[in-house]
């Protein structure tokens, strides 16, 4: 007996996120209408979701190998060897639409969707860092998205017991009615002990573990696969229900199955949930599927074949196991309170066959659905060229000191403690490094290994030029792990962009994606896992192209590391890398000029790649304990940072060459402030000048102030009170 009798009508496909083309495709590839349930099928694994078919030809041209990549993308999460038989296992994924729909469960959901990505590979999960992106502060929602998502992540990573140590916040109009909601994991597992998706063997059973299957999520998948309009809050159930707590039971129970020999592939039910577990699995082994839903541990009552195969409820995994284990494999899923049950087997029709209530839902070709969905080479144009701000071209509105503390005090450059204060970034005893620096250090196990973390991105300069937007937000991170003396070794990218069928912006997701792989290519640090998320658009308006970089690097003595704040009186404070003070695209010329407008500063692989290896170099010998990397705000910025962090103050001598607002507020790239003894720094000196590197003397730290030349002077008291009001006054005022 086959599948639903069913009338699929043109609005039915349409609702279901199939162009008529493509499900014409479909038609013609099973050569027959299909079952309600194929179509929920297909349009789960077609989506642009799953399948990556708008952007998969240009991510084929990212670097992802290196000695060190175990894994690179294709998998739940990418794999780098950190030595001593250990692997950092780690991955980024957004979940911008749910989070924007209910920003609780949106964002608890997707940092419970990521730690899974890393424990299905083996991995314990040691760190969890974010990106985030709201609208503007005057949006009458994102007062509420901020405090639910920030509630969300704190409450499923504190529950679960993993410190979220890094993460960064912005603010933009272009994401009033589309919030980004970025999240990474971090894991650690032995090299010789990986787990994959691939399934192997004819006959082996599959077996579902964990949570209950309910109707929470459904459409999901297709949901992040679609522009928003005003219709967005209709659909709040599609949003899944997150437990930590039972995540938590999830994690040890996998891995104490995991060493008993027992799994041959592991998968996580994440987007299109048990469909897209099983079709993975199968596809990449060359293996068919035959699933008997009637078997499946239901929450609810009368759940269709449809239903189970596109729930996107939480905290569930799909393995395939070693025959004849079952029975050990129950036993420690029944010792955790976990449901266990086998729901069908690996077969060598290369078919994908589901099964309820003695009817054949599905029976579709596996592959097709899996590696071979449709790849699309969409139109694409390049923005158009921004000319170049020369800083006579910019009158300063304001005195330099006054728009220090103006800047300060905007959305985007101030202290973000009410945020990560909310985090629990101690549990498991390992960080190093807290929030609030330009990288966490994260102990690895015992030590002395440590890991450098990060997640960076300049959306404005995406914006301004896709191309040089994505090799700066390559080039931040690895600037950010040099800082603290990191040695960086790889990324995940999660690249969020507009609408792929709209010829700019498909223009900016191809530009960003030749950035990022020219500067990985450039500095040794290759993409080994990622995420896209397309259609972030509400009314035809997108975001800001927004191609997040997650960074990890490795410190062989993590007790030898940077902090940005100025830790002596009397230090040399030091300037690497040149300045010409480019205003273009810059935090001051859109905060304090109110133009969003120019030309973003050039970057220049070589010089960062000298530049960060000569400051790491000077961190691993024990000579230089104070690093900050100059970004957003420039120098002036960069230095309030510093004081503020040692609660400490700095004489200013010298500036570079040039009109001072230029200097002090230019966003060039590859510049690092570092602060150390006299008789350190000029012997940092003298070696920079045998490497060729530009380096120069603007003053000392000490007393309670900020002085730049010709006498500016502001105390660190009053930098703190502009850095540390915004957020927290803006949290507490009531909606306008």
């Amino acid at each position: 007996m086959t599948g639903d009798t069913f009338t699929i009508t043109p609005e039915l496909v349409q609702e279901h996120g199939l162009k008529p083309d493509e499900y014409a495709r479909f038609i013609a590839l099973i050569g027959r209408e299909p079952t309600l349930t194929e179509l929920g099928i297909v349009s789960a694994m077609w989506n642009e979701h799953c399948s990556y078919k708008s952007s998969r030809k240009h991510l084929r041209g990212l670097p992802t190998s290196a000695p060190w990549v175990i894994q690179g993308p294709g998998e739940n999460a990418g794999v780098i060897d950190i030595g001593d038989g250990l692997a950092c296992i780690f991955k980024m994924e957004s979940h911008n639409h749910p989070s924007f729909i209910e920003p609780y469960q949106g964002a608890a959901t997707g940092v419970g969707g990521i730690l899974r990505d890393v424990f299905t590979m083996g991995a314990r999960p040691i760190a969890a860092l974010n990106a985030l992106r709201f609208g503007s502060p005057d949006h009458p929602k994102t007062r509420h998205l901020v405090s639910g998502v920030v509630h969300g992540i704190g409450g499923y990573g504190n529950s679960f017991g993993v410190p979220t140590v890094g993460g960064s916040v912005g603010f933009h109009s272009r994401y009033d009615g589309n919030i980004l909601v970025n999240a990474m994991a971090v894991g650690l597992a032995r090299t010789d002990e990986i787990f994959y998706a691939k399934a192997t063997g004819v006959g082996n059973p599959i077996v579902y573990l964990g949570s209950r299957t309910g109707r929470d999520g459904i459409h999901g998948a297709t949901m992040a696969s679609a522009s928003f309009d005003e219709s967005a809050e209709e659909k709040r159930p599609t949003v899944q229900v997150g437990d930590p707590f039972a995540e938590k039971l999830l994690l040890e129970a996998c891995l104490e199955l995991m060493a008993s020999g027992a799994v041959i592939a592991i998968q996580d039910m994440g987007a299109a949930g048990l469909t897209s577990s099983s079709v993975e699995m199968g596809a990449k082994g060359n293996l068919g599927i035959e699933l008997d839903l009637d078997a499946v541990p239901c929450r609810e009552e009368g759940m269709s074949a449809y239903e189970m195969m596109l729930s996107e409820s939480q905290e569930r995994m799909l393995m395939v196991l070693e025959p004849g284990m079952e029975e050990e494999a129950q036993a420690i899923f029944r010792k955790w309170e976990l449901d266990f049950a086998i729901i069908g087997k690996t077969t060598d029709t290369l078919r994908f066959v589901v099964k309820h209530q003695g009817r054949v839902e599905a029976d579709l070709p596996i592959k097709e659905l899996g590696d071979e969905a449709p790849v699309y080479d969409r139109p694409h144009t390049p923005s158009p060229q921004r000319p170049v701000i020369t800083a006579c071209a910019v009158k300063p509105p304001l005195r330099d000191l006054e728009a220090l503390l103006a800047l300060l005090n905007t959305p985007d450059l101030c202290s973000k403690r009410w945020v990560f204060e909310q985090y629990d970034h101690l549990i498991l005893g390992n960080t190093v490094q807290m929030p609030g620096g330009d990288a966490a250090i994260v102990r690895v196990e015992d030590g002395p290994k440590g890991l450098a973390l990060t997640t960076d991105v300049t959306p404005r300069y995406c914006e301004a030029d896709p191309v040089a937007g994505g090799k700066q937000a390559v080039a931040e991170a690895y600037r950010n792990i040099c800082a603290v003396g990191g040695t960086p070794l790889a990324i995940t990218d999660n690249l969020n962009f507009g609408n792929p069928e709209r010829p700019h912006f498909m223009g900016q997701l191809v530009g960003c994606i030749q950035g990022i792989g020219e500067a990985c290519a450039a500095l040794d640090f290759p993409v080994v896992s990622g995420n896209v998320s397309l259609y972030n658009e509400t009314n035809e308006i997108g975001i800001l192209p927004t191609p997040t970089i997650g960074g990890v690097g490795l410190l062989d003595d993590c007790t030898r590391h940077a902090t940005i704040g100025f830790r002596r009186d009397d230090d040399v404070i030091l300037l690497i890398g040149e300045t010409a003070g480019w205003l273009g695209a810059s935090t001051y010329l859109a905060e304090i000029c109110g133009r969003e407008e120019g030309a973003p500063p050039p970057v220049d692989l070589e010089r960062e790649r000298a530049h960060g290896g000569f400051v790491r170099a000077a961190i691993a010998a024990g000579r230089l304990d104070t690093v900050h990397d100059i970004s957003d705000g420039g120098l002036a910025v960069a230095l309030a940072e510093m004081a503020m962090a040692g609660n400490m103050g700095a004489s200013i001598d010298t500036l570079p060459d040039g009109p001072s607002h230029a200097v002090l507020f230019g966003e060039d790239q590859g510049r690092y402030l570092l602060a150390l003894p006299e008789e350190a720094a000029e012997r940092l000196l003298a070696d920079a000048q045998s490497a060729g590197i530009f380096v120069m003397k603007l003053g000392r730290s000490g007393g309670d102030a900020l002085i730049l030349p010709e006498g500016q002077a502001i105390s660190v008291t009053a930098l703190k009170q502009a850095h540390e009001s915004w957020l927290p006054d803006y949290m507490a005022a009531e909606p306008a």
